[in-house]
């Protein structure tokens, strides 16, 4: 299992920031807030595709493409997490 935590410098996770988390089952994306959270688990069945938008400088994007919820956009990670992350997946989506 592995955890990847947003920059608290990017917008929106100044406070409390977004994590991803990848284990054999699937992504899961924790949104905390400070009255409630939102999370939501999409097993890798349900990927369609993955990108990464990484800029010269500044933190990079990770982009999911899913069967049935749609396009999951996150930011605040570095350019080596958001590569880690796409391995990750692409490795898990073939099993």
């Amino acid at each position: 299992m592995e955890t990847f935590i947003a920059s608290r410098l990017t917008g929106g996770n100044s406070v409390f920031p977004l994590k991803i988390i990848i284990d054999t089952l699937g992504i899961t994306l924790k949104d905390p807030g400070l009255f409630s959270g939102k999370e939501k688990t999409i097993p890798f069945s349900r990927i369609s595709s993955v990108d990464i938008e990484c800029p010269f400088a500044g933190y990079s994007t990770i982009i999911i493409e899913t069967t049935g919820e749609g396009c999951i956009r996150a930011h605040g990670f570095t350019k080596s997490e958001v590569k880690t992350m796409k391995a990750l997946i692409l490795e898990n989506i073939g099993k």
